[in-house]
């Protein structure tokens, strides 16, 4: 067994035995860096000793959930404790009611934690796939590029495969969105995901591409609609499948229950999904995108300012993660996301204040912690370089977020535009437009890309660091926003 292997077993089995043990553990989670716990008892962990795990960067409370950061190596560590967590991942988050806790027994208390509970759905359904709908990006956007350098032919057979590559993830996100969310509803993933199969099945998307409608009553028409790309009406299906099932489970005959239920979840969910709840949240997709757009277009340098200026912090506090299913339902409803390529510039942005500190500190721990962070976030992950450096430091984490800031007002005057979800220096391929190939808008994000990481590095070199400051421990425990709200 390797060293690494061992260690994140060790960290796993100590972080569970801090949280109150197993018994206390409702359901976990986990995004790029962090492992997300839904906690029994919130009173149970001792944060201070998580906080101290060799391999723990730090802790957050936000948004009901407990989340430890641990980096990149997060999917292994999220593995070992899944292990230890009996049918832990087909436990539901709470059903124990909301007011079951002290904090849930005003009216505020109760919305705010239906609320979180809505949007740990809504973010558990999109976060396991975020990584590979970024691959895919990626690949359209290197496809476009070698098709627009003529060097595969859009009508040959290596453009096909490299298409349905790249193609895949969006064209079947209903049936992958639906299985997520059955699985964080504790539902019927199998059953859900036939759900999301019927409204993309060839048929139905040849009868919306039409324009033919599923019938009219009196002069207004029921049309078929395009699911592919679609994400909030599989989450409603999710949820319809778990309680119609759960329903005909108390009165259909245990005899007949495995031939009759998939049935008539099947007709009961497919019908009002192709009506009524899928036509509506298409819709509202729609609205969603289109309006962010059209807020965006108001004053894109200000807006881009400004939500760069403060988003890293919504990562210190594990808040940017209720963002990501609108950059999520901007490409499967626009095909691309202005906003994504604003806040793309704030991860650059971290990475060369991590950098700064690294050329400028002639201690060998911090240089080695600094290259560390630096490089992580070129790959799209900043929780190393904030929780390692910037934050502890607290000056590099000022001076990322005004180069960010400059990179967000520079992103919305010169209109970049995105085609995927990833960001950073990896990410660039993702400005790639994957109908024209490499345009303006590629070479403009390289400029953003370029100004934001000298500016941070440079900002960070002259003012933001010297030996002679001191590291602060790791961050002490946030208050949880929710219930300092929830609890006047």
């Amino acid at each position: 067994m390797s060293k690494k292997k061992k260690d994140y077993q060790s960290l796993a089995e100590e972080v569970i035995e801090l949280l109150g043990g197993e018994e206390n553990i409702d359901n976990v989670i986990h995004c790029v860096t962090r492992l997300r716990f839904y906690l029994k008892d919130d009173a149970g962990p001792e944060t201070e000793k998580i906080k101290a795990l060799n391999g723990v960067m730090g802790v957050v409370e936000a948004g009901g959930q407990y989340q430890v950061v641990v980096g990149p190596a997060v999917d292994d560590i999220y593995r070992e404790v899944m292990a230890r967590l009996p049918e832990n991942e087909d436990q539901p988050m709470d059903d124990e009611g909301v007011s079951s806790k002290p904090e849930h027994k005003t009216f505020w208390g109760i919305m705010g934690h239906n609320f979180n509970k809505f949007i740990g759905v809504i973010t558990g359904s999109v976060m396991p796939i975020i990584n590979i709908l970024a691959a895919a990006g990626i690949i359209k956007g290197l496809l476009a590029v070698l098709t627009s350098a003529d060097i595969i032919s859009d009508s040959g057979t290596a453009y096909l495969i490299l298409n349905a590559m790249a193609d895949a993830v969006f064209y079947f996100l209903p049936v992958l969105v639906g299985f997520n969310a059955a699985k964080r509803l504790n539902g019927n993933p199998l059953l859900t995901a036939v759900i999301g199969g019927v409204i993309i099945h060839p048929t139905i998307l040849e009868a919306a591409n039409s324009e033919s409608s599923i019938f009219t009553l009196s002069s207004f028409d029921f049309p078929f609609m395009a699911y592919t790309y679609s994400i909030f009406p599989m989450i409603l299906a999710a949820w319809m499948v778990k309680v119609l099932e759960n329903w005909l489970k108390r009165w259909v005959s245990a005899y007949i229950q495995a031939i009759f239920i998939p049935i008539a979840v099947i007709g009961v969910v497919s019908t009002v999904t192709l009506i009524v709840t899928g036509p509506v949240l298409v819709g509202f997709s729609s609205l969603l995108a289109n309006g962010l757009e059209a807020m965006l277009s108001l004053n894109a340098p200000v807006f881009g300012a400004v939500i760069n200026a403060f988003y890293q912090l919504l990562v210190v506090f594990g808040l940017h993660w209720g963002i990501i299913p609108v950059y999520v339902n901007d490409f499967a409803t626009l095909g691309y996301s202005y906003l994504s390529a604003m806040v793309s510039a704030t991860i650059v942005g971290q990475a060369g204040a991590a950098l700064g500190v690294a050329v400028k500190t002639k201690k060998a721990d911090i240089k080695e912690l600094g290259y560390a962070g630096a490089f992580s976030a070129f790959f799209g992950i900043t929780e190393p370089a904030i929780y390692g450096i910037n934050l502890r430091f607290r000056r590099p984490f000022i001076c990322a977020s005004i180069a960010s800031a400059v990179g967000g007002l520079l992103t919305g005057l010169l209109g970049v535009n995105m085609w995927s979800i990833i960001g950073s220096i990896i990410g660039l391929p993702s400005f790639i437009d994957p109908e024209h190939g490499i345009t303006a808008n590629f070479w403009y994000a390289i400029l953003v890309t370029a100004v934001t990481l000298f500016l941070a590095f440079g900002l960070t070199y002259i003012w933001g660091y010297n030996d002679n400051m001191e590291m602060a421990g790791k961050r002490k425990k946030p208050e949880n926003p929710a219930k300092k709200n929830f609890s006047k």
